[in-house]
C-alpha cells in the first residue's frame, strides 16, 4: 500500500505557494497528510528590516501559510543565499525526510533562475536518496527506512532555465478546485509585496501567481488553473512506472504526451 504522505520543499517562504501549493492541496483532498518546508528563512527578502527581525516576520508568515494549507510546518535550516550543496544541509534535510517518510516530494526544478532554487533541488534529491542508508547519518539522527518515493520538480519562474530555454512540463495538475485557498496562503506573505515589486518587477505577486496558474492551465489544454511537473528519474527511488500523482488525482492529472515522446527521442 502506498504511503499517503507528501512534502513540499521550497527554497524561501512563498516559493511553495508560487508553484507547488495547488498540487499539495489537491493531494490533501485525496487523503494525503501534507508537510511544508522552506530550506531558507527569507532573511534577505526586504529593504526595510534587518535580518533578525525579518527572519521572525517571515517565519510567522510561513507558519500562517502552512496553517491555511492544512500542512505540517517544518522550520527552515539556513539563511537566504546560503543554501549550498554541503554535508551539513544534506544531513539536516535527510533528517526531515526520514522523519516524514513521504511517498511524494514536490520541489524546485533542477534548472531555475537562481542558485537557492537549484541547490534546494539538488539537496532534496540526495536527501531522499539516503532514506534507506543507515551508514549515512542525518542530523538529528533519524531511523532509516526503505520505501518508494517519487520526486516531482515544479516549473521554474518564467518557465525557462538559466539560459532562457523553454522547459516543457511532463504533466499537469488541475488546481482550480483549490485555487482560492492557494491564493489565501500566498497572501499570508505580506512582507513580500513591496520587496518583489522592487527586486523582481512583480507589480503584485498575487496577480503574478494568478497569471502563472492560468498560463499553465492553457498549456494543459484542459484545466483553467494548473501547476506543471516533471518527474525525477526512478533509479534509487521507486518502480520504473511509479506515478503516485496520477494515482491520487485521477482526472485532475494530465500527462503531457508530447513531453514523453520528446524524452523517448532523447531531447
Amino acid at each position: 500500500m502506498r504511503n499517503k504522505t507528501a512534502i513540499a520543499i521550497g527554497a524561501h517562504p512563498d516559493d511553495i505557494e508560487f508553484s507547488m501549493a495547488g498540487t499539495l492541496l489537491m493531494l490533501k483532498r485525496a487523503g494525503y497528510q501534507i508537510h511544508y518546508l522552506t530550506v531558507a528563512n527569507g532573511d534577505c527578502g526586504s529593504t526595510e528590516h534587518p535580518n533578525a527581525i525579518l527572519r521572525s516576520i517571515r517565519r510567522a508568515e510561513a507558519r500562517a501559510a502552512a496553517q491555511v494549507l492544512g500542512a505540517h510546518f517544518h522550520p527552515s535550516i539556513t539563511n537566504d543565499l546560503e543554501i549550498l550543496y554541503n554535508l551539513e544541509q544534506l544531513r539536516a534535510l535527510a533528517a526531515v525526510i526520514r522523519e516524514v517518510k513521504p511517498g511524494i516530494i514536490l520541489t524546485h526544478s533542477p534548472q531555475d533562475y537562481m542558485e537557492d532554487h537549484t541547490n534546494t533541488s539538488r539537496l532534496v534529491v540526495s536527501a531522499a536518496f539516503t532514506r534507506g542508508m543507515p551508514n549515512f547519518k542525518s542530523v538529528p539522527a533519524r531511523p532509516t527506512a526503505d520505501y518508494e518515493v517519487t520526486i516531482y520538480h515544479a516549473l521554474p519562474h518564467g518557465f525557462c532555465d538559466q539560459l532562457r530555454r523553454r522547459l516543457i512540463p511532463g504533466a499537469f495538475v488541475n488546481t482550480a478546485p483549490v485555487h482560492k485557498i492557494q491564493m489565501q496562503a500566498l497572501a499570508e506573505h505580506k512582507s513580500q509585496q513591496k520587496w518583489l515589486d522592487v527586486s523582481q518587477g512583480l507589480n503584485s505577486f498575487l496577480l503574478a501567481v494568478e497569471d502563472m496558474s492560468r498560463a499553465v492551465g492553457r498549456m494543459s489544454r484542459k484545466f483553467k488553473y494548473a501547476e506543471g511537473w516533471r518527474r525525477h528519474l526512478h533509479y534509487g527511488f521507486s518502480a520504473t512506472d511509479a506515478d503516485p500523482l496520477a494515482e491520487a488525482l485521477g482526472a485532475n492529472y494530465r500527462v503531457n504526451r508530447i513531453y514523453e515522446q520528446l524524452c523517448q527521442r532523447g531531447y
